[in-house]
């Protein structure tokens, strides 16, 4: 098995722990508290993650054929769904975040529990992580 898919089943079998959806609300929340944040002067309009009802930011750098992931938001719940996302496809190879399944969002619940606009921003993020990892791809074949 793959690191990233270990890291989804890590994040399944936290929320298992939890009954009802405000404790995995507040288990989002928190996990919003951990993640490693971007620096101000990359939250810029240009930098914004198109599709989000609230304001986010993923960067991401490459590494010996790995991407690392930071992100940010405005909102305590999308700030959380950034980190959990991060947390699974951060220091994964390029072809390991390009071909994922994230399998974990519908396992844990979490597609069904989203408004429709926050639904679409997660789209979004997970859209503009593989983006970061085709563009490292490229430039790592080019090298």
């Amino acid at each position: 098995m793959n690191g990233l898919n270990a890291k989804q089943d890590e994040v399944i079998e936290e929320f298992e722990f939890f009954d009802d959806w405000m404790d995995k609300y507040a288990h989002i929340i928190d996990q919003g508290k951990t993640m490693n944040l971007v620096d101000e002067s990359f939250k810029t309009t240009e930098n914004l993650i198109k599709g989000c009802q609230s304001k986010v930011w993923i960067e991401a750098s490459a590494k010996d054929g790995k991407i690392f992931l930071k992100g940010d938001s405005n909102s305590s719940i999308a700030k959380g769904i950034v980190a959990i996302i991060l947390r699974v496809l951060s220091d994964s190879s390029f072809d390991e975040v390009l071909e994922s399944d994230l399998y974990f969002i519908n396992k844990i619940g979490l597609h069904e529990h989203l408004s429709p606009t926050r639904s679409n921003g997660l789209v979004a993020m997970i859209k503009q992580v593989k983006l970061y990892a085709m563009v490292f791809k490229q430039q790592a074949l080019l090298k």
